[in-house]
């Protein structure tokens, strides 16, 4: 009964953020509604016992939009990604193509014969599947993590408080660029071409 009530209560937690994401009025509040959603389906998946895929989506979701939300802050033309802003464009479209997706997955859940395939006594079936899924790529993930690492250290120094052109308490100033004269220009009274 217990397990019940929590998965249809992380169930409508996962379909309600998820529609907060096309409501929310700002990159940096959408990312995060994504986050709770996908985080929801985790917890969802560790409820059906598929406690490796629940954990990994978690961990991957949220690495993935706190490393987008630091972007957003750091990047945007829209300070900080925070300023209203519309998320949504076509939006019949949008919402008529959400419904018929729902309703397809909704449909294949409830009524798709799915075959029973137990595993074999004793295999490890989680040991099995972080072999499928990361297999031969374990380096590429291992580098992967290390880009992204030091991409998030650079982005937050570059819109660090310093700046790249001095201290922005003491009003930081671009550095000259240097102008090059084409060879057919003529000097003016000064000598300056």
């Amino acid at each position: 009964m217990i397990l019940d009530v929590t998965f249809w209560a992380f169930a409508a937690l996962a379909v309600f953020s998820g529609w907060r994401v096309f409501r929310a009025d700002s990159m940096v509040r959408a990312a995060y509604w994504l986050l709770v959603s996908f985080a929801a389906v985790g917890v969802i998946l560790v409820l059906l016992k598929a406690q490796f895929l629940g954990l990994i989506l978690i961990l991957m979701m949220g690495g993935e939009m706190t490393i987008m939300a630091v972007f957003m802050v750091a990047f945007m033309m829209n300070p900080a990604g925070l300023n209203p802003m519309t998320m949504v464009h076509r939006n019949r479209v949008a919402i008529v193509a959400g419904v018929v997706s729902f309703l397809a997955i909704a449909a294949l859940g409830l009524f798709a014969r799915f075959p029973t395939a137990p595993a074999p006594g004793g295999v490890d079936p989680t040991r099995r599947l972080g072999v499928e899924l990361l297999g031969d790529s374990m380096l590429v993930f291992q580098t992967a993590g290390v880009a992204l690492l030091a991409t998030m250290i650079a982005a937050i120094a570059i819109s660090s408080a310093r700046g790249r052109f001095g201290d922005a308490d003491e009003g930081s100033v671009e550095p000259v660029q240097l102008v090059v004269a084409d060879a057919g220009d003529e000097p003016d009274e000064e000598g300056h071409r």
